[in-house]
């Protein structure tokens, strides 16, 4: 679980949270919504300890996230952020091979190849296994991104925007990845992550935390707490939660 008590923090005299407290239960995979500006990668990096904030405490899995040294903090979650960085020549099982450091520091072991070759097939890069990261197409390469977060096998994953800029085919395949990789059960994951895209979150997510101007508007199971009504208040705009053909939409009035 995710215990997040009265979280402020500012930058440049700009307040970007304020007092921000919630909880989300683990084996979730939550959503985090609203309008640009609102705070929400701010409040992801703050709950993986990237940022440290102004006053307030994050726990996750008991543990206060900013108390942990940076290989504490790897071993329960990992953390996926907007702009990976170049990787020149960089091979793709060495890219997913990467998401283990915490575990070997350098000196990998059998249960870390193991763990490596378990991303690699989860997210179908076997056949991309000698090419250069760079060499791939965006999809791909987010793909192999994704699978070196999974690879580093902690019980939290945080991803923030990890489907900007894909088209709909690769945004379907990661999200139904992630699906079915969150639970409860032995193995399975808790997954937090910054969405834009209204109707993917509708789909998949489980659980929303929803921002605005650096508060939380609303936070719980998405079924209970999501409506049209909340959502054309969060984005200040009319909107609809609908159904086609059986899968939730969002649409825009």
């Amino acid at each position: 679980m995710i215990e997040i008590s009265s979280l402020s923090m500012s930058r440049d005299d700009v307040q970007i949270l304020r007092d921000v407290s919630l909880s989300v239960p683990s084996g979730r995979l939550a959503a985090i919504i609203g309008p640009n500006g609102a705070g929400k990668s701010t409040l992801l990096h703050c709950m993986a300890g990237l940022l440290a904030p102004d006053s307030g405490q994050v726990r996750v899995n008991g543990q206060d996230i900013h108390a942990l040294r940076e290989q504490g903090r790897a071993l329960i979650l990992s953390l996926l952020t907007q702009s990976q960085g170049a990787v020149p020549r960089l091979s793709v099982r060495d890219l997913v091979a990467f998401g283990r450091w915490p575990h070997h520091r350098g000196r990998p072991t059998p249960t870390d190849h193991t763990a490596t070759a378990e991303a690699m097939a989860r997210f179908d890069l076997d056949a991309l296994a000698q090419r250069s990261v760079e060499s791939l197409s965006g999809g791909q390469r987010q793909r192999a991104f994704v699978a070196m977060a999974y690879a580093q096998s902690t019980p939290w994953m945080f991803l923030d925007e990890p489907l900007a800029a894909l088209d709909p085919k690769y945004v379907r395949d990661i999200m139904d990845r992630l699906r079915a990789m969150t639970g409860t059960d032995t193995g399975k994951r808790s997954i937090a992550l910054v969405l834009h895209d209204l109707s993917v979150a509708a789909r998949y997510a489980d659980f929303c935390i929803a921002m605005k101007a650096g508060r939380i508007i609303a936070a719980g199971p998405w079924r209970d707490i999501v409506t049209s009504a909340l959502l054309s208040e969060l984005y200040e705009t009319p909107l609809r939660l609908a159904e086609l053909d059986g899968a939730p939409v969002v649409v825009g009035l």
